[in-house]
């Protein structure tokens, strides 16, 4: 099975970005939601990139829907 870039409706904090990423990449949801935060100390348009991906990832549901 391969590692679509989507939100999983299971390990959600609040829109499954970081779940969805930690997902794709094979690492820990923890760990890209620690990396976020400290991301948030520097200048940079970190929030306007996690909407963005909110906007654009697909929900794990509707992604296995469109696939059948």
């Amino acid at each position: 099975m391969s590692r679509k870039l989507v939100r999983p409706r299971n390990g959600r904090m609040i829109a499954g970005v970081c779940a969805g990423l930690a997902h794709r990449f094979g690492i820990s949801a923890g760990m890209v939601r620690l990396l976020f935060l400290l991301s948030l100390l520097l200048p940079g348009t970190q929030v306007i990139v996690y909407l963005a991906l909110w906007i654009v990832m697909p929900n794990e549901d509707r992604y296995l829907a469109s696939s059948r």
